[in-house]
This record gives C-alpha cells, structure tokens and sequence, in this order.
C-alpha cells in the first residue's frame, strides 16, 4: 500500500530572472514500512525531493499525495501540521538546541507529537541511558546524531526522512546508525527515506532509487537486505 505518491513533480528555483529546474517530473511511489535509499549526484535534486516529501519545500507543479492528503495542495499553515503529525527529520549535521541536554532536545520533539513515544525510553534504545543530562557540546558526533535519531523516533513518525544522516561519522559510528534506523524500521513497520552519496548504503535498503538531473534514473529492488554488520565498509 502507498504511503506516498507523486505524479509528474517539478521544482524550480527562482534568482532574479534566472531559473533553475531542479526537479523535471518526477514519478515516485514509496510504500508503507519500506526502507527506501535515494541515491544521485550532487545537484540530481535528491534533497530537493526529500525536502518537498517533508513539507519544507513546496513544488512548482505536479502532484504529491500521503495517502489520500494532497500535500501540492496545502497551504504553510497546513503544511506545519503535516510535518507535526506525520514526519520525523535526521540531518547530517544533528541540529540539536545547545542549550538544552540530550533529554530535554528529545523531549522538546516529542511534545509536538499527537502520539509520542516516552523520551528517557527513547535515549536508553539508541545507547545514550549514561548521557541523557550531557549537553551537545560535550558529546561526540556520533553520540550527537543518536540523541538526533532518538528525537526524531520519539515523535514515533509516519515518515522518517534521513539526509545524509552519516556523512559526518566515521565508518564504526555510521554502522550503528544505521544498525538503529534499520532494526527501527523492522521492528515498527516505519516507513524511511534516506538521501546518501555512499553507495553501499543501498546494500541495506529494500528499494533504491537513482535520481540523475532532476528525474529518476532507475529504481532497484534488493529481494534480501543485507544488515548494516554485513555490509563491507
């Protein structure tokens, strides 16, 4: 069953009286609980879709539908409830609040959720139950985006979108990573898209999609994830 849909979906960005296509028609079906790896260039307009998919971005024209809401057709009002109710975010780069312990960033995503699951819970799953009153400043990164993972899970998401949720570990910290995202998606039927330059990251991933100036290039379907241990870093 399709969680998500688009049809024909273009982007273009505007400076001036230069515009640039960025995305040129892109047909896309994700269903509900796959694990999903978009792979592409930089410049393919893989964020760029990932960021329409979340509602940050809204599209040129075209079409996109979860379920049966039409997100092309939502105003900004709408699409901050879409994103509240049905997204979770994982960045490259953690965004976590400095100000606030690894908890209290947790906690903070979980109060915007209708049904969230319970934070300390949360921290103790991704191995942070010794670090929960530590300050960003005072974590490494791989400690960093598990308290990034625990805030997005916490809001126990329809959708979890991932950009390059690794790009900024080292290969032993990425594996855990993406060890957690996956055993997630398992075990919750959760459905994740992840935008990644690294290729191997498709070993793990049910389906792959390829994106190559603004459109898909091809779609791969692995019949048998491999684990993220069995993956030859």
């Amino acid at each position: 069953m399709p969680i998500l849909v688009s049809n024909q979906l273009k982007k273009d960005f505007q400076v001036g009286e230069s515009v640039t296509k960025v995305l040129k028609g892109v047909d896309l079906s994700i269903n509900e609980g796959e694990f999903v790896v978009i792979l592409g260039p930089s410049g393919s307009g893989k964020s760029t879709m990932l960021n329409i998919i979340g509602g940050i971005e809204t599209i040129t024209s075209g079409e996109l539908f979860y379920r049966d809401e039409k997100i092309h057709e939502m105003k900004a009002a709408d699409l901050i409830e879409y994103r509240r109710k049905h997204i979770g975010f994982v960045f490259q780069f953690y965004n976590l609040l400095p100000n606030l312990s690894a908890l209290e960033n947790v906690t903070v995503a979980a109060e915007l959720s209708e049904h969230p699951l319970d934070a300390r819970e949360m921290l103790v799953r991704v191995g942070l139950e010794d670090r929960m009153d530590h300050y960003p400043s005072g974590m490494s990164g791989g400690q960093q985006q598990r308290v990034a993972i625990a805030r997005a899970l916490c809001k126990n998401p329809d959708l979890l979108l991932c950009d390059e949720p690794t790009g900024a570990l080292d290969i032993r910290t990425g594996e855990e990573v993406l060890t957690l995202l996956s055993e997630y998606n398992r075990e919750h039927h959760t459905t994740i898209i992840m935008v990644t330059h690294n290729v191997l990251i498709a070993q793990i991933a049910d389906r792959v999609i390829r994106f190559r100036d603004g459109v898909i290039d091809r779609v791969e379907v692995n019949e048998k994830p491999m684990r993220p241990d069995e993956v030859e870093w």
